[in-house]
């Protein structure tokens, strides 16, 4: 990961500790059940489709309105954790999408169903910009990498309980109990972060910044798009993130049972297996981003790469189905697509003043989002339109992986040379400084 960038508020480094550990971890939590909530429809895509009697299009409609307000709100959210703190906009953000996974829960129909999944994308965008952020306030700066690392773990393991915990409750207790049983775990963390959550360490308050207006909002997403290196990440999130989202949030399991052939329980299997590799990835490429910065442009192409391999094999496979093994190095593979979009965030990171970070940081993490949304939308489509032809819908995914890789091709030179110029120019100031 690249050298972390100290927070320009903090009149010093947060010292770390006990203390901080048990008020990040409640943040985390928060992230966690929203990651819970967010990743619920994978395993109840079929039966949300029996239940409110729609099709394929109708049926990724609910990802794509979930994930359109999360990328929507990645900007608005990051200037309101500057503005109002990290307590009350994780707050907010567990209040929605409790109320997102209750509404859920009872919903009469596909309107209200939809409206409900609107709610919960809102209160979702919420938390990991305001995790992100709450760790700077409470570690030391040398930690962020690693903080940040744990933090996508631990919203792994909210997609590992999806996949393993309520999706036995689903099929075990019914629709209606298992996603209001569900929606207690929100509550728990809304009561949490009221009662104990704080914004940063006592001494250590963040200078008041004052609200400039909207020429000032639209100056600083201005200046942090015109650096190459925020593009740059844009884009690698984009490509990377995207083939593992749809397969989690909506389509693996369809796919897997209706074009693969296999039970509900193996297939469920396969989507612990992304998860895990998820996880296990996560950790490697972190380990190798942090030793060799040069590493991040050649890990993220060359997840790109391995993934279309992939998904060509499988879907261009002569047999009816395609074999486990196939399958398997399928789930594995892309399991990379979360540590890989991670990387944009060390594109953009270095691109942009401390004062610009979170700007910066809602952008990139707008772009896997965007493709996500694409992809989920174009399937549900193609399904409809061939008659469940699950080759030809998800041939979409290698249109977007092209599109990517163009544009990261396209900015790499530029975003090297700027980030050059910066280290440069920053080391010089550091010598200038007095001692």
């Amino acid at each position: 990961m690249s050298a972390p960038v100290r927070d320009a508020t903090l009149p010093g480094d947060p010292p770390g500790g006990r203390r901080a550990v048990v008020i990040w971890s409640i943040g985390v939590a928060v992230y966690f059940v929203a990651v819970i909530f967010r990743t619920s429809l994978g395993v109840a895509g079929l039966d949300a489709a029996d239940r409110f009697h729609v099709g394929a299009s109708a049926l990724s409609t609910f990802s794509i309105l979930q994930l359109l307000v999360y990328a929507g709100m990645q900007i608005p959210v990051g200037l309101l954790v500057d503005r109002l703190g990290t307590k009350k906009v994780l707050s907010i953000g567990a209040l929605l999408f409790t109320a997102g996974q209750l509404g859920f829960a009872f919903s009469p129909s596909y309107g209200t169903a939809l409206a409900s999944r609107a709610l919960l994308g809102c209160g979702d965008a919420m938390t990991f910009i305001s995790v992100l952020r709450l760790g700077t306030r409470w570690f030391p700066a040398r930690r962020g990498p690693m903080v940040a690392q744990l933090a996508g773990l631990v919203g792994m393991a909210g997609n590992l309980v999806s996949t393993l915990v309520l999706a036995r409750l689903l099929h075990g207790i019914g629709w209606t109990p298992a996603f209001a049983g569900s929606a207690l775990a929100g509550a728990v963390v809304l009561a949490l972060t009221l009662l104990f959550l704080k914004d940063h360490p006592e001494g250590l308050e963040p200078e008041p910044s004052p609200h400039r207006g909207a020429a000032y909002v639209r100056g600083q997403i201005a200046a942090a798009w015109r650096e190459p290196g925020t593009r740059l990440g844009l884009w690698v999130h984009f490509t990377t993130q995207f083939p593992a989202m749809v397969f989690l949030l909506l389509w693996g399991l369809p796919f897997l049972v209706e074009a693969q052939g296999l039970s509900r329980a193996t297939a469920g299997e396969l989507l612990t297996l992304v998860v895990l590799s998820n996880m296990v990835i996560g950790l490697v490429y972190g380990q190798i981003v942090a030793r060799h910065h040069a590493a991040r442009l050649p890990l993220a192409l060359g997840t790109v790469g391995a993934t279309a391999l992939l998904w060509a094999a499988t879907l261009a496979y002569p047999g009816r189905h395609a074999p486990m093994w196939l399958l398997l190095v399928l789930c594995a593979v892309l399991g990379a697509c979360g540590p890989a979009s991670m990387l944009g965030f060390d594109f953009a990171r270095p691109a942009n003043p401390p004062e610009r970070q979170g700007t910066a940081s809602g952008i990139t993490n707008m772009g896997g989002f965007i493709a996500s949304m694409t992809t989920l939308f174009a399937i549900g489509v193609l399904l409809d339109a061939t008659g469940d032809d699950y080759t030809m819908a998800f041939g979409s995914v290698f249109v977007l992986q092209a599109l990517g890789v163009s544009q990261i091709l396209r900015l790499r030179g530029r975003a090297a040379r700027r980030e050059r110029e910066q280290l440069i120019s920053s080391r010089i100031e550091t010598v200038h400084v007095p001692a």
